[in-house]
């Protein structure tokens, strides 16, 4: 059981945090789905994946020629 505090902030309980594989400065992401909220640990992206799309979608080749 969790109480929420008056600046709306909730502690996860211990086992939740153990279920999750959650610590402190881990992100979490809430998700609503018809009413019900599920709780996760945020997936972290690796280095390719979060620099995904920086470029535009022009073609490759156009691309690597702006590039040289």
């Amino acid at each position: 059981m969790a109480t929420l505090t008056q600046k709306s902030q909730v502690t996860i309980p211990k086992t939740v945090r153990g279920v999750l594989g959650i610590s402190p400065g881990d992100e979490i992401e809430f998700v609503i789905k018809n009413k019900v909220i599920r709780l996760q640990k945020k997936k972290k992206l690796d280095a390719i994946e979060k620099y995904r799309g920086i470029l535009g979608h022009g073609r490759t080749i156009e691309i690597m020629g702006d590039l040289r």
